[in-house]
């Protein structure tokens, strides 16, 4: 059983979806319980899945939670999408429970997951519980003790999509030995690259600008509009992939204001296409949009998300513009003229490879059906 809760975008959605995907076509009975809004075209493969009541971050800041018609959530709606999930795991029993993200995070979902836990503890026999973790966490200011003592206490494992010889997860959050033991880093969760087309393929030679499948990035595109006659790309038809919670109104102002050889959608299922056709890709530096760039081989700028201190995609995107694999310019730095000139800095590089491991999702399950049979995983 994997637990997910995304609040803005739609990656750790995807990604844990990936990783139900591989697990079900490993041999094993599983079962995805997703707590966000439901997103188009969300492949688990053979796994089942079951939604419970929408919840998403009220704003950018993670200022507290709504629910799917935009309406703060209050106890009475906690209590009962706990027992919706507490059902769920008492019917489905597991012998292994997952948890995205949590407790490195998805702190305002202790209401559901801290009983969820304990009833994972209390059950006979007790379930595996696993965390499973990006491979960049966000800095923490503080309680980052509780954090290590619930994995200690609470935890058998620590499945980290990453891999260590790019970045250790101590690089973004603090670890003590015992928590350290407890870390398996399966290689990053990543999708093929699609082939390279030829003319008239979609989104052959043109500049793709994505915002990931969240409510920001509103900026990126405005300043994307505004900088394409600044760049030697300029011959090139844009596309602009809006994130499918961007606000209708935004979008629509998006497409009224979209000169001619300027696209304006909403993100497409054939995303990994266009851009091993595109000429350029110009995103956010989320986990998966940066896999799917690395794996279609183009160049890139990254303009990472930095909302509310936000840290973990400009550690990404910092971690590529220094082994000049993407152009980089800060949020806070972003204007037409800042990101027209990145734009022609990386037309004119060549595209370096980064050797990352991204068997992620196969390797995970078979971590887990490794842990599943009393076995001790592979180091």
């Amino acid at each position: 059983m994997i637990y997910v809760q995304h609040l803005l975008g739609s990656g750790h959605l995807r990604r844990a979806a990936a990783l139900a995907r591989a697990c079900a076509a490993n041999g094993m009975n599983t079962l995805l319980v997703s707590g966000g809004r439901a997103i188009r075209d969300l492949n688990y493969g053979q796994a089942s899945f079951t939604q419970l009541s929408p919840a998403a971050a009220r704003d950018e800041n993670f200022s507290g939670l709504i629910d799917e018609h935009g309406v703060n959530v209050d106890e009475t709606w906690r209590a009962a999408r706990r027992d919706t999930l507490l059902a769920a795991f008492a019917m489905f029993r597991p012998d292994a429970l997952v948890t995205e993200t949590y407790p490195f995070g998805r702190r305002q979902m202790a209401f559901e997951l801290a009983p969820l836990l304990d009833a994972a503890w209390a059950a006979k026999p007790k379930p595996l519980v696993i965390s499973s973790v990006r491979d960049i966490l966000q800095a923490k200011s503080g309680k980052v003790s509780d954090q290590m003592a619930a994995v200690a206490r609470r935890f058998d494992h620590v499945l980290v999509h990453g891999d260590r010889e790019f970045v250790a997860l101590d690089a973004s959050f603090p670890l003590d030995p015992a928590l350290a033991s407890k870390l398996v880093y399966s290689g990053y969760i990543a999708e093929p690259a699609e082939a390279r087309g030829g003319a008239g393929d979609p989104g052959w030679d043109e500049v793709i600008v994505s915002s990931g499948g969240g409510a920001v990035g509103m900026i990126l595109l405005t300043t994307a509009i505004a900088a394409r006659p600044l760049t030697k790309a300029k011959d090139a038809v844009w596309r602009l992939l809006a994130g499918g919670a961007l606000p209708a109104g935004d979008f629509a102002r998006l497409q009224a204001t979209a000169p001619q050889a300027v696209i304006v959608e909403r993100a497409r299922a054939d995303f990994r296409r266009l851009l091993a056709n595109a000429r350029l890709s110009v995103s956010q530096a989320g986990y998966n949009t940066v896999m799917e760039i690395l794996a279609a081989r183009i160049p890139a700028v990254l303009v990472p998300f930095a909302g509310n201190g936000q840290t973990e995609q400009q550690a990404r995107a910092n971690l590529l513009h220094a082994r000049g694999r993407a152009g980089l310019v800060a949020e806070n730095m972003l204007t037409p003229s800042t990101l027209a000139a990145a734009i022609d800095r990386v037309l004119e590089m060549p595209v370096s490879e980064v050797a990352l491991k991204r068997d992620g999702a196969r390797e995970s399950a078979r971590l887990l059906a490794t842990w599943l049979a009393g076995k001790a995983p592979a180091a």
